[in-house]
This record gives C-alpha cells, sequence and structure tokens, in this order.
C-alpha cells in the first residue's frame, strides 16, 4: 500500500532520484545565481579598475543579488526535478533560503529535497491545499534545515579541507586524484559543480579539479571531432561531456584518452603552475568558460595565468587526449562513431 501511494505521489526513494537527479537540478539553480553572480561581479570589478565606475558598480551590484539568490534558486531548482506540484516549488524558496542561512549549499539542498517530498505527500490530499501544503513544505524544510544541514554542511567542509590539505601535503599524488575524480564526476550524470560548492574546494584542489574537468570536456570535443564536427566541438568544449555518456555504456574505454590527460597535466596544475580556483569554478571545468573565468578571479589577470590557463585548461587536453585517442584507434579500441552524439 505504501508503494502504491508513494508511486501516485510520484515519490521514487532511489540513489538515482536524489544523487543524480536532485543534485543536477541543484547545479542549475547554483549556476543560475552563485555562479553567473560571481561572472558578472567580476566583469564589473574589471570594468571598475578600467575607469568606468557606474557600468562597473551596476554589474558588481547585480551579481551580488543573483548570489544572495542561491539559497532559494537551489529550492525551486530541487523541487522542480524532482516533478514537484506547482505549490511545493514554490514553497521550497522558503525550504532553500533557510538552508542556505542555516548549511549553506549542502544545507539548502537537503532542506529542499526533505520538503519537496513531504510537500508532494500531502499535496491534494485535503480540502485545504492551498494552505496545508505549503505550511508542511516550508515548516520541513525550515526544521531539516536547522537539524540536519549545519551537520551535513560541516561534514563536507571538513572532509573538502582534508581534501586541500592533502593535495598541500602530496600535490603530485593529491592532484592527480582530485582530478580524475572530478573530471569524471564532471562527464557522469551527477553535478562536479554542486560537489565542489558543497565540499568548498579552493586552492590547488580547486585547481586540480577545474584541470580534470577541463580535460573531459576539450578532451571528448578534440578526440570527437571526426565524427561530430565543429557543432560538437563547441557543444562539447564549452557545453558538457555529458552527452557522451550513451556512448560510455556502449564503450566504457572512450573514458581513456580524457582521463589519462587530465591525470597527466595535474600535476602540472598543482606543483608547476600552483593553479588555483574558487568553489564555483572548480567543477565547471569549460562549461560556459566558467572555469578558466573563476581561474582568473581566484589569481588575477596576469600573462602567466593566461600562459596556464591556455595551456591546461585548453592545449594541453587536446593534444594528449587526441594523441592518446589515435592511437587507440590504430589498436582497434575505439572505432568510427563510437564517440557519435545526437546535436
Amino acid at each position: 500500500m505504501l508503494k502504491i501511494f508513494l508511486n501516485k505521489k510520484g515519490i521514487e526513494l532511489s540513489w538515482r532520484t536524489y544523487f543524480i537527479t536532485a543534485l543536477s537540478h541543484m547545479a542549475l539553480g547554483l549556476f543560475a545565481t552563485l555562479i553567473i553572480g560571481l561572472i558578472l561581479r567580476t566583469i564589473g570589478e574589471q570594468i571598475f579598475s578600467l575607469g568606468i565606475e557606474n557600468i562597473g558598480v551596476w554589474l558588481q551590484e547585480v551579481g551580488g543579488l543573483a548570489m544572495s539568490l542561491m539559497g532559494p534558486a537551489i529550492g525551486v531548482a530541487v523541487a522542480y526535478g524532482l516533478k514537484a506540484p506547482k505549490l511545493v516549488v514554490f514553497s521550497t524558496i522558503i525550504s532553500g533560503a533557510a538552508g542556505a542561512q542555516l548549511g549553506g549549499p549542502a544545507g539548502a539542498f537537503v532542506a529542499a529535497v526533505i520538503s519537496a517530498e513531504l510537500g508532494k505527500l500531502v499535496s491534494g490530499e485535503t480540502k485545504l491545499d492551498i494552505i496545508v501544503t505549503p505550511l508542511v513544505t516550508i515548516l520541513t524544510g525550515f526544521l531539516s534545515a536547522s537539524l540536519i544541514g549545519p551537520w551535513i554542511q560541516s561534514g563536507m567542509q571538513q572532509f573538502g579541507t582534508l581534501i586541500m590539505w592533502g593535495t598541500e601535503q602530496q600535490p603530485i599524488i593529491m592532484g592527480i586524484v582530485v582530478a580524475t575524480l572530478m573530471g569524471l564526476a564532471l562527464t557522469a550524470p551527477i553535478s562536479s559543480a554542486a560537489l565542489a560548492i558543497i565540499l568548498e574546494l579552493e586552492g590547488v584542489a580547486a585547481g586540480a579539479a577545474t584541470v580534470g574537468c577541463a580535460a573531459q570536456m576539450v578532451g571528448f570535443a578534440v578526440s570527437s571531432y571526426r565524427e561530430n564536427g565543429w557543432s560538437g566541438l563547441v557543444s562539447l568544449g564549452i557545453g558538457t561531456s555529458m552527452l557522451q555518456v550513451p556512448n560510455i555504456v556502449r564503450n566504457p574505454l572512450i573514458l581513456i584518452p580524457p582521463t589519462v590527460a587530465g591525470a597527466i597535466l595535474a600535476p602540472f596544475a598543482t606543483v608547476g603552475f600552483g593553479m588555483t580556483n574558487l568553489p564555483a569554478g572548480a567543477g565547471m571545468g569549460t562549461s560556459g568558460l566558467v572555469g578558466p573565468i573563476m581561474t582568473l578571479t581566484d589569481m588575477g589577470f596576469s600573462a602567466q595565468v593566461w600562459i596556464a590557463i591556455g595551456l591546461l585548461h585548453f592545449m594541453g587536453p587536446a593534444i594528449i587526449s587526441l594523441v592518446v585517442s589515435e592511437w587507440m584507434r590504430k589498436h582497434g579500441k575505439i572505432k568510427f562513431g563510437d564517440m557519435k552524439i545526437d546535436i
């Protein structure tokens, strides 16, 4: 009976629902507020430094406002991803805001998931739906944000701190590990951007993560150019390497070229150039050029930083992935059409 009721309410208690669907939609909320807001604020700061003060200040204000609405956006995005009814979606604005205030991005995510699912349970069950549904959604969102959010946020921060500490102690080994895992997370149907922000990755750990993510995107774009042409180059290179997921399922070996590229380049990022990044850019790679932009925001706009970005975010992944993929094609491990995407 319970399973039938949950199915009726569109509630599926599964790993995929919460760690793929909900987390991916959380990333959309983050991108629409925190990430785009940080980009606008950075552009505003640079314009202001050039003496164009009015436009610079205005862009900084717009960016700051967008960033401040991260919590509500996460709430709505998660509820929408979970296919919640309208009243529940609108009410999770409060849940997400409470979660962000009390537990950061992780708190907003937890509060949004719990309140959206509980809101779905009561939605349409009483004649006072317009009161009961938002009341339950908001109260459960605030309660979960208060009780669970801070603990999860603290745990994620400690884990992220451990990763950053490990990268600083063993920059070569940990850099390779971080770049590889975050790169694979970016290509997988989960959100590396959300993970980086929840973990609050920064410093050289974030720099290594950015290189690993960029390697997946640029690597797939270049090594699959013969199948996908210019449209594929753009879609994969500055869009998302997730477009290759169906092909990876058919032939997992196509993951090797971009993953090898990220692993090779990570030590150059951590030791050679000392590249760093912000949490907002660590899991984005070259998607929308957010990773490089956030790198510039964190490290400055010097010639050395531009060169490092060009070598480690674009040229390096392209060359290494192409060499490895061509070798694999020559030996029959990758065949023509294995990386063809539908665009």
